[in-house]
């Protein structure tokens, strides 16, 4: 018996790979965006820390520039560096 396939359907995922599942900011999953956002991906990509901790972009954008004085690491409290 010999089956032909007349169509093919492909359904796709990805995923952030983090150290963590959810942003230690705004607390949704990585998987999702912000709550600045509509849609995850490239415009709300994930940053990480020279501490490796990872966030959504726009949280620790938010976050560094409420923290006018002290610009830590809102998990650690290290000095805030963007990981290059």
């Amino acid at each position: 018996m010999k089956v032909k396939i007349k169509k093919w359907t492909t359904v796709a995922t990805w995923k952030w790979l983090a150290n963590d599942d959810n942003c230690g900011i705004c607390r949704m999953p990585f998987e999702s965006c912000c709550p600045d956002c509509r849609l995850p991906g490239d415009g709300c990509p994930l940053v990480w820390g020279k501490c490796s901790h990872c966030f959504h972009m726009h949280c620790i954008v938010k976050w560094i520039q409420s923290q006018q004085a002290q610009q830590q690491c809102p998990m650690c409290r290290q000095t805030w560096n963007f990981k290059e």
